[in-house]
Formats: structure tokens, C-alpha cells, sequence
């Protein structure tokens, strides 16, 4: 996996305070605080928007595109999540968020839940040739996907190899656009209603594809305004909604899982701790008759995303209000799309936590790396602005910090001379 050449995570450092929230939660360990101010460490980041969630002021923020981008192409396709609709109250029908989504000069709509019914059977497939080292690891989320890559190595080849459904929505969207339209692909757009900052990046830097057929990505909370008064004027349309109950599960937590309807064993998690603690058990092996591993970064799945704008559980709440009456599925795949949605190249490590190009390096810098966290005091405080005594020391070893800089050990240095000087306690 190549790392993303733009980061939707992006830090305001004028209102950062210096506080270390982030640090502490940041799962790769992508933040520092130095002379007062957060500093993101881009190789590690893997966008999942825990900072932007956590942050008391408001200093990071996800990057997406205006509503504005739409003026970009000749034909505008919508993208909608399935975890769109539970933003809304009262919903009972998909079909009134669609037409409002036409009604803010959106061509045509394209549900991201057609696409996961897809892409479930796809699953359902390989599962069945038993060809994927289990347990196999769901590739939805792309904040997770790169989390492996980063920090759990050895579970790489338990990664789904099959694209997401944001991105065989676009490309079954932009492909029955062209047909339609007799436009190049250049004048259409497919644009993402994005509930998180890491489908963004996943946009410019695609998981197992070249290339995205994604062209823009709208934040929710950036579209949720104008699309309610445009939801308030819609007449009665068509019926335009096309996935039913697997679908739609997809958009929260254990609905990909779910949609295998077979006797799989199954585990899915959500929330960014929860999901790094289930990884190091299966890295440590202890799942061993797990079949399926569903894992989102955000809690509650895509209903949690930090772009969002309801509650993610009484967004969970709506979801099965929602799915009370559909249809099980309403898409089906064929053989020809089976081969077209797995990926076309594979993902790849990305060694931006390991301490040295070499192995002997490798082993000579962990060594004074466990002297220089000895000599620390192990309280994890957080004040030196590394998150862990163990991150300063790994920052002194690669040079990027200095063991004075932890507070801890310097007062008591500094303590100790007063004492020898007679002016201590």
C-alpha cells in the first residue's frame, strides 16, 4: 500500500492549545506536541478522525469538498452511504432523500448500498471457495485497512481483497452515465457523501485499485442542511431506492458481518481502541476459529463517523426503523462483476514504524531504545508531548527529541541538586 499523498485529517495550529488529548488516543501514535503546538506525523496517519473527535478545540478538522465541486462536471452522480438516511427524523423511505439529493442539482443518484449487496455476495463467495487464509479481515473500512498496514503487518494477508462499495458504486454509476449521456468520463462526476475523513483519503489514495472512480467527496455535515430544505420540498417521486435490508445494514456495525447469512463465525467491533485491542489478538492467535472479521474505526460503524451529524446510536436506533420493512436484497452479482471487484493490485506494507532500514539496525536502535525508556519514569503523562515513555525514547533514538525533554526526569534532577545543595526538603 503506497501512503496517501494527501490527508483529509488536517490541524488548525491556531487553535491548538498544546493540550495532549490527541496523543493519547491517536492509534499509530501519529501525534507529537512540540513548543506548544500538536504536529501531525503524516507517514503514520491513517485518517481516522479519533483527533477531530476528541480535540476540545476544534483544532483538527477533515479536509472534503465544497457542495460547490458540483459545478466542476456536465453530470453529477450522488453518492449516498447507507449511513445518510439515519441522519434524518421521521424517515420512513429512502426515496425522500434521494429526490432531495436531485433536487440540489445532483443528475442522478447511485446508492452505496447497491453496491454492498454486491459486494456481500462477493464476500459470500470467497468464503465459500475457502481459498482466504482465515480469519478474514474486512477491507470496508479504509481506516482499518491501512491500520493494518501500518502497525499489524502479519494480518495482511488476511485482508478482504475486494474493493469497497463507495468505489464499485462509482464505477457502476459512471459507467451507466456513460451509456445514458454519451459524455467522456471527464464531464461526469461521482461525487461521495462522505461520513469520514478516511474514505476521503481513500479517494486519493485507493485501496487495492490505481485508481478511484470516485471524483469528489461531500461531507455530511457540510450537505446535511441544504439537502433537509431541499427534503422539505420534494414532491412525491418515483420509487428511486434500490437496496433492501443488506444494504442498508451495511452503514452500522456488524451489518457487513451480518449479510453472510451462512453459519460463518463471525466477530465484528467497532471504535478505534476496540478494534487495535481485537487486532493484537489476532495477531496473537487467539481467535483461532474465527471466520469473519468485521472492524470499523468509528463507534457504531459508519453511523459514528466524526462527519456525521446525529448521535451514532440513535442513529443505530433509525437504522433498524428504517430496515423494518424492506426487501432482503434487491442486487445480485454476476460472474463477470465477481472477478471485477477484486482488487487489481495488492496492498502493502508500510514500514514507517519500524527503527531502521536494516534488521541489524533495527536491533541495535530497539536495544537503545529499552535503555532510554529504563531511564525514564513510565508515567505515560504525556507531558514531554509523546504520548508513552516508550515513544519519547523511540523519538531520541530517531532523533527527534531529546530525554530532557521529559519534565518528570527533570524535575527530580533538578530536585535532587536542590537537595545536595542544602535547599531541598
Amino acid at each position: 500500500m503506497d501512503r496517501p499523498s494527501v490527508h483529509s485529517v488536517t490541524l488548525n495550529r491556531e487553535l491548538c492549545k498544546g493540550c495532549i488529548n490527541c496523543i493519547k488516543r491517536c492509534p499509530t501514535e501519529a501525534i507529537r506536541v512540540r513548543d506548544g503546538k500538536a504536529a501531525i506525523i503524516s507517514e503514520r496517519c491513517v485518517d481516522c478522525g479519533e483527533c477531530i473527535r476528541i480535540c476540545p478545540h476544534h483544532a483538527k478538522r477533515a479536509v472534503s469538498d465544497p457542495l460547490e465541486v458540483l459545478d466542476r462536471y456536465a453530470y453529477k452522480i450522488a453518492l449516498p452511504p447507507p449511513s445518510l438516511y439515519v441522519q434524518f427524523n421521521n424517515l420512513d423511505e429512502q426515496d425522500v432523500v434521494l429526490e432531495g439529493l436531485l433536487r440540489l442539482g445532483f443528475d442522478s443518484v447511485f446508492e452505496v448500498a447497491r453496491a454492498a449487496e454486491l459486494i456481500s455476495e462477493a464476500t459470500r463467495r470467497l468464503m465459500q471457495s475457502r481459498d482466504l487464509p482465515r480469519p478474514v479481515i474486512s477491507s470496508a473500512c479504509p481506516a482499518v485497512t491501512r491500520l493494518i498496514c501500518v502497525r499489524f503487518p502479519q494480518l495482511m494477508d488476511h485482508i478482504l481483497p475486494l474493493i469497497s462499495p463507495m468505489e464499485l458504486a462509482a464505477r457502476m454509476a459512471k459507467d451507466e452515465a456513460i451509456r445514458k449521456t454519451g459524455l467522456p468520463p471527464t464531464e461526469i462526476g461521482c461525487i461521495f457523501i462522505t461520513p469520514c475523513p478516511a474514505k476521503v483519503s481513500a479517494i486519493h489514495a485507493p485501496i487495492g485499485s490505481g485508481e478511484s472512480a470516485v471524483d469528489a467527496a461531500v461531507a455530511v455535515k457540510d450537505i446535511y442542511p441544504p439537502l433537509l430544505s431541499a427534503m422539505k420540498k420534494a414532491a412525491p417521486v418515483e420509487y428511486l431506492a434500490g437496496a433492501g435490508r443488506i444494504g442498508l445494514g451495511w452503514g452500522e456495525s456488524g451489518g457487513e458481518a451480518a449479510a453472510l447469512m451462512s453459519t460463518e463465525r463471525y466477530l465484528a467491533a467497532d471504535g478505534i481502541e476496540n478494534v487495535i485491542r481485537v487486532l493484537s489478538d489476532l495477531e496473537d492467535e487467539k481467535y483461532p476459529d474465527l471466520d469473519f472479521v468485521e472492524l470499523n474505526a468509528c463507534a457504531g460503524g459508519c453511523v459514528g463517523g466524526v462527519l456525521q451529524v446525529e448521535n451514532p446510536y440513535i442513529a443505530k436506533a433509525k437504522m433498524k426503523h428504517l430496515r423494518r420493512t424492506m426487501p432482503v436484497s434487491l442486487n445480485h452479482i454476476t460472474d463477470e462483476l465477481a472477478e471485477l471487484v477484486r482488487w487489481d493490485r495488492d496492498v502493502r506494507y508500510n514500514p514507517v514504524m519500524e527503527l531502521g532500514e536494516t534488521r541489524a539496525e533495527r536491533f541495535e536502535r530497539y536495544a537503545r531504545m529499552e535503555e532510554i525508556t529504563a531511564m525514564l519514569p513510565g508515567l505515560d503523562c504525556g507531558s514531554c508531548g509523546a504520548p508513552t515513555c516508550a515513544s519519547l525514547a523511540e523519538d531520541v533514538v530517531r532523533g527527534n527529541a531529546d530525554i530532557n525533554d521529559c519534565t518528570v526526569l527533570m524535575r527530580r534532577r533538578m530536585e535532587a541538586v536542590l537537595r545536595a545543595l542544602g535547599k531541598g526538603e
